[in-house]
């Protein structure tokens, strides 16, 4: 393996994630949304001809054999011009579009979604392009939250007029603030603290903060043989390149299929990104998330580390909820199809290294000998 890449891979820590034989039926909800804002205030260096972060907005539902099925995320709600934090982002530009909301969708798809069919709905964390709209589904459907969610989000607006939630998704709905074990006597998966949310090993949420009082994660068993799992990375990161390349999982020698940009004119030598890495290497990242977007900066590069080493074993397929390199063109089934053969179909090596073709435009300046990327609000 190690002639793959440009340097030897070191092995990635253990996960320690005990066996189970009850897996989950997991699906990628394309949610019909599409984010185009600036990317330099949220992500460094600034790369030649990459000056926007695009992307989807994805949702996953998860099936239980036995229990009703849940959802992680509800994206944005179509008629998010009612949010209070509306006027900012007209002010601001920022190209937002949702043709329809979660709801909608999995009625589409037969699912009794008025009936109460959805057990809960899971928010990784506060923000607007998550928490969709509750109100599409009944009262019965619950809401499940992070650690210190309540106390630092709510109340909703208009009785917190600074808040980027509606009250209205709380009403008549019971909340459920997770709370993890700490130290010794609480469950870790990698370096997170972790829940058995069904208690059958299928499905799990990690704590993973640094974005976000209360963000998490979430982690479903997809096989059992061999155990095979998705990772809904949510916010702890926005961009492939902020947990890739790293000491684990190094830039391959040659990138084939070449991401897409480049396709059709031959194999894309791995040494072009690393000319272009900010540290000139195999091993770092490209990007690194600024303190603009973090609740705390130190802790979401731990977690962003975190996300590194899950994504350095090859039965791990990490999804993260903005992954435009997946989409447009869709580079994995999305639902009503399930994601669960992802690894016998070779899914994730496929996608692992599609981010890079973000790069293009800078691997073709350093080419010339111009900058590849220059460095604004330094992280």
């Amino acid at each position: 393996m190690a002639q793959e890449y440009m340097t030897s891979p070191k092995q990635p820590p253990p996960l320690n994630i005990a066996h189970s034989d009850i897996s989950v039926k997991v699906s990628c909800i394309d949610s019909t949304c599409r984010l185009d804002i600036p990317m330099g205030p949220f992500l460094q260096p600034d790369y030649v001809g990459k000056d926007r972060l695009l992307g989807p907005c994805f949702a996953f539902l998860i099936e239980h054999p036995s229990k009703k099925p849940i959802l992680f995320d509800l994206a944005i709600r179509k008629d998010w011009d009612k949010l209070p934090s509306y006027p900012k982002w007209v002010e601001l530009k920022w190209g937002i579009d949702v043709k329809k909301d979660v709801a909608e969708i999995l009625k589409e798809n037969g699912v009794d979604v008025d009936g109460g069919a959805v057990e809960a709905i899971i928010w990784s964390h506060h923000h607007w392009d998550h928490v969709g709209n509750p109100q599409t589904f009944p009262s019965s459907t619950s809401l499940v939250v992070g650690p210190g969610f309540m106390a630092a989000h709510t109340p909703g607006y208009p009785k917190r007029p600074d808040s980027t939630l509606l009250e209205s998704d709380f009403e008549g709905r019971q909340v459920r603030e997770i709370g993890f074990q700490q130290g010794s006597d609480g469950l870790k998966i990698g370096r997170f603290n972790a829940l058995d949310y069904f208690g059958d090993g299928s499905f799990y949420l990690l704590d993973t903060p640094g974005h976000s009082v209360g963000h998490m994660c979430g982690l479903a068993r997809t096989t059992t043989k061999p155990d095979t799992f998705v990772f809904m990375g949510g916010d702890a990161s926005h961009h492939g390149g902020e947990f890739r390349p790293t000491e684990y999982l190094p830039l391959p020698k040659e990138l084939n299929p070449a991401p897409p940009k480049r396709r059709g004119r031959g194999i894309c030598p791995g040494h072009l990104l690393a000319d272009i890495n900010p540290h000139g290497s195999a091993t770092k990242p490209m990007y690194y998330v600024t303190k603009l977007l973090s609740h705390d900066k130190e802790v979401a590069d731990w977690t962003i580390d975190g996300l590194g080493e899950f994504d350095a074993h090859e039965n791990v397929l990490l999804l993260l909820a903005h992954d435009d390199a997946v989409i447009d063109p869709q580079e994995l089934d999305f639902y009503p199809k399930p994601l669960n053969d992802w690894y016998e179909k070779g899914v994730g090596k496929r996608v692992k290294w599609l981010f890079l073709g973000d790069l293009e435009q800078a691997a073709k300046a350093k080419e010339k000998g111009e900058k590849a990327f220059s460095w604004g609000t330094r992280p």
